[in-house]
């Protein structure tokens, strides 16, 4: 099976070719983007790895309620908004493309209340990964970590590479010792608000990261950053998704969402994309 980071996918290929959108053509243009890639997934996975299933990230991320400044340094850069982008239009552009996905074409969309795509990939990956070769569709380091499983990988958009390391485990360790600023976790030596509060992070030396990150942390951290580790480990380490939310992703997957390839013609017509009828079979 294909697994695909939807709203990474999607704001990607806005960030790319921003400067061709306007208010009149944006949503437009945004279909014909998603759809051309698609298609090119399509054609260079499924043969061997199947059909796509679309991951996306879904309202109230539990996240931020188990650590509140969980990306918080992208609402403000958002807020700041050097770029002058609409970022309200952007993600309600990206729920009618994934409503439309969902409700006229033969592929499932995931797409779970508290939970990221990370997430739902992450559960899908560990529960089925015995059953089906899996193919995860993202530029997205976190997901390097479910490597470990037999006969996942992962390909980047961003590169057009697959993603490979030598140890998922020690890359993910490091991971959680770094922290990601990208999501407003700083590494184990700083604080809580370190990004929102615009500090400096305290410094890691490579000799501590090399030393920490093959070593229990329960025997060679103390105090505050041992502290700091578990709050980075229940952020970053995908082991760490609630039960319930697992049960709900589970259950969500093994629904039934096939709607069938008899609205795909009439959905292209509809919305001007008209250059891709030609190409309903990739779909």
């Amino acid at each position: 099976m294909i697994l695909v980071d939807f709203n990474q996918m999607v704001i990607a290929n806005f960030m790319q070719y921003q400067k061709q959108f306007t208010d009149d053509n944006a949503l437009d243009m945004l279909r014909h983007m998603i759809f051309n890639n698609i298609r090119m997934i399509n054609r260079k996975f499924k043969e061997e790895w199947g059909e796509i299933n679309f991951c996306c990230d879904g309202p109230n991320n539990w996240r931020k309620k188990a650590f509140p400044f969980y990306k918080a340094n992208r609402k403000k850069q958002r807020e700041e908004n050097p770029q002058n982008i609409d970022w309200q239009k952007l993600f309600d552009f990206i729920s009618t493309i994934k409503k439309e996905l969902s409700e006229e074409f033969p592929y499932k969309v995931l797409n779970g209340s508290e939970c990221e795509a990370d997430d739902i990939i992450a559960t899908v990956c560990k529960h089925y990964h015995k059953e089906d070769n899996i193919l995860i569709v993202s530029s997205d380091k976190d997901f390097i970590q479910l490597h470990k499983y037999e006969g996942v990988k992962q390909w980047s958009p961003l590169t057009k590479k697959f993603l490979n390391v030598t140890d998922p485990i020690k890359f993910k360790n490091e991971l959680i010792i770094k922290g990601d600023r990208s999501d407003g976790v700083p590494n184990i030596l700083s604080q809580d608000d370190t990004f929102v509060s615009e500090m400096r992070q305290k410094k890691l030396t490579k000799k501590k990261i090399e030393d920490w990150v093959v070593q229990d942390p329960e025997k060679v951290l103390e105090g505050e950053v041992l502290r700091n580790f578990k709050r980075n480990q229940q952020l970053i380490d995908l082991d760490y998704v609630p039960n319930p939310i697992e049960i709900n992703i589970l259950d969500d997957f093994k629904g039934d969402h096939f709607t069938g390839r008899n609205k795909m013609l009439n959905y292209f017509v509809k919305h001007r994309l008209r250059d891709l009828t030609e190409s309903l079979q990739e779909f």
